[in-house]
């Protein structure tokens, strides 16, 4: 025999879910929003310093592109799974596993960009990470933000806890996060860090704000380069 649930029963339970729902429940529903979504492009731009550095990203299809400035050098990558090719300034594409096997255990740009490509966090996988930092996200009309919690601080400081060896970790860890949203989806975040970490034997003072705008959503375009094409089959 068949139960059937009243449409108004059906909403005033809708209601009260939502009702529950706490900021944090919200930008994560954001984010997974911008995943099912599929297809977007953003901007990002890393303040470190005298440091500024900027990203711009396209994601469709399952395939990222990204487009990576440093000072005068643009270096563009594609990625699909645990696949990639790139091609740094004055370079033919390589292949992620190239680029890796020729970066070595050497520390340099080549080992930086290769362990950034295999640790890359989309957009919308990033926020909902964000998200399990915060300590305690308030809101403010369309607008998300809280302190960082200090074991966050500290992965965020290291990139990701990708701290080598004995490194020590950073020290005096704390930071920011804030988001905003439009229509139920993510359309804008932003997180500082600062602290010291130890490079060299030297304590060095960190300060770090990263800004990512999406835009396009569900109307991006991508092409693959043919050469990409080939080294990420």
């Amino acid at each position: 025999m068949k139960t059937i649930i009243p449409a108004g029963i059906l909403l005033l339970a809708g209601a009260l879910f939502a009702a529950d729902s706490t900021p944090k429940d919200e930008i994560v529903a954001a984010g997974k929003k911008l995943e099912k979504e599929g297809n977007y492009s953003w901007k990002s731009t890393v303040e470190f310093g005298n440091f500024t550095g900027t990203t711009d990203g396209k994601v469709k299809d399952g395939v990222t592109c990204l487009s990576m400035e440093f000072g005068d050098n643009t270096t563009q990558a594609f990625l699909k799974g645990d696949k990639g090719a790139v091609k740094a300034p004055d370079q033919e594409w390589q292949s992620l596993e190239e680029i890796t096997a020729a970066a070595g255990n050497e520390r340099g740009p080549r080992q930086f960009l290769a362990r950034r490509l295999k640790s890359f966090k989309s957009p919308a996988e990033e926020v909902v990470d964000l998200a399990g930092k915060a300590k305690d996200l308030k809101k403010e009309g369309d607008v998300y933000s809280s302190d960082l919690t200090e074991a966050g601080a500290k992965e965020l400081l290291s990139f990701g806890g990708r701290r080598r060896g004995n490194a020590p970790e950073p020290k005096n860890a704390k930071g920011s996060v804030k988001f905003w949203t439009k229509d139920g989806s993510i359309s804008k975040y932003q997180v500082n860090v600062q602290g010291s970490m130890t490079f060299n034997g030297e304590d060095r003072d960190i300060d770090r704000t990263t800004t990512v705008e999406v835009k396009d959503v569900g109307s991006t375009k991508l092409e693959i380069p043919e050469a990409a094409q080939k080294k990420m089959s």
